[in-house]
């Protein structure tokens, strides 16, 4: 059970150490301490070791028939060395790096198994997954996460709470993609006619690009870059465009690769060459009827209403529930301000999610009950 007043200080210990995704040190740092406090309470941990990136951690329990459970959370945030760095509190708030995105949702994870622990003398069959590069896209741990995702009947992410502790049950799918223009290059004033204007192809392709979105439905298309040429007197030999698609259905994801691709290789300047490249990073996680089965039966063993919103934001969620695992987002405490300085966690929450997840835990655990 949670006390009244809960002691932040471990989790002030965690905050204060940088884990920026390009920190390996301190990305490991971070992990070596999350792993000290899982290996107390039974955990065996299998360390997937990365030269550049920070290691990515799999905490395993007993193994046995019945239901299997992984807590998923990851171990990076966005900050840089120097930039944001220190733990602080008031009366309901926690503040400073992963406050709520998402250190906060591991530790509310990591009470909630100590609980357990304290009362079944062993969990079993409920495993933990902190990877080290989900805050620039996962593109390292993400084929460990697809692997692992055939393993499980049931994910639990820890990002944060809605502010009334809602639960996520859907995320937009997030695809980048790189349009690459090559032209001819020419004096602007002498041979204009004789140049291939890569810009202007460019120009003609972003607003193309841009009329794919349908904002009813949910879908964006951003051209987030645009750069080429050499300078004004020269008719510009190349270009290039950084696109960034958001959707929320596969039917819409299906749609606006199909129009980029026409996109990128249908040119309206004459002699201009074009390649596509790039791909869907996380795709798309919709609600869907297990899911909503599953909810239905948290609610159960909680005794609470779960509210539920989606998000146009994506998590590792996207990973594990476009796999098939059936998934459920934002175990962590309620917080705002993540990505900035103003980051926080509100108190309060953190007692209800603890609480919570504590009973999913004891209902599911394959442990061995105390006698």
């Amino acid at each position: 059970m949670v006390n009244n007043r809960m002691d932040f200080s471990e989790l002030a210990r965690l905050i204060n150490i940088n884990s920026y995704t390009k920190n390996k040190q301190g990305v490991d740092k971070s992990g070596a301490l999350f792993q000290q406090w899982m290996e107390e309470i039974g955990f065996v941990t299998h360390v997937y070791q990365r030269e550049i990136l920070g290691n990515h951690l799999l905490f395993t329990s007993t193994q046995s028939t019945g239901k299997k459970l992984l807590l998923l959370g990851h171990l990076d945030t966005v900050f840089p060395p120097m930039s944001f760095e220190t733990f602080s509190e008031d009366d309901q708030w926690i503040y400073g790096p992963g406050a709520c995105d998402i250190k906060g949702g591991n530790y509310v994870a990591l009470c909630a198994l100590r609980a357990v622990k304290a009362a079944c003398g062993q969990i079993g069959n409920i495993d933990m997954l902190l990877v080290s590069d989900e805050e620039t896209g996962s593109d390292d741990s993400k084929l460990i996460s697809q692997q692992l995702a055939e393993q499980y009947d049931y994910v639990l992410v820890f990002e944060a709470a809605g502010k009334n502790n809602e639960l996520v049950t859907g995320r937009k799918g997030v695809g980048t993609f790189f349009i690459d223009i090559k032209g001819k290059a020419a004096h602007a004033g002498n041979h204009y006619s004789e140049g291939i204007n890569a810009n202007l192809e460019a120009a003609h392709k972003c607003i193309q690009l841009t009329e794919l979105t349908d904002l009813e439905k949910g879908t964006t298309v951003n051209v987030g870059k645009l750069e080429g040429g050499i300078g004004a007197n020269t008719i510009s030999p190349h270009a290039r465009l950084i696109v960034e698609m958001r959707y929320t259905d596969v039917t819409e994801r299906d749609r606006v690769l199909k129009a980029m691709h026409s996109v990128a290789h249908t040119h309206e300047v004459k002699g201009i060459d074009a390649s596509l490249s790039g791909g869907i990073q996380r795709d798309v996680m919709e609600p869907n009827e297990k899911q909503l089965a599953f909810l239905r039966e948290l609610e159960t063993i909680t005794g609470d209403q779960l509210l539920t919103e989606q998000r146009g934001g994506v998590s590792d969620a996207n990973i594990f529930a476009a796999k098939g695992c059936i998934t459920l987002d934002g175990f962590g405490p309620f917080g705002d301000g993540d990505h900035t300085i103003h980051e926080r966690a509100n108190k309060n929450s953190f007692k209800v999610r603890i609480e919570q997840v504590r009973k999913i835990l004891m209902h599911y655990n394959q442990g061995l009950e105390k006698d």
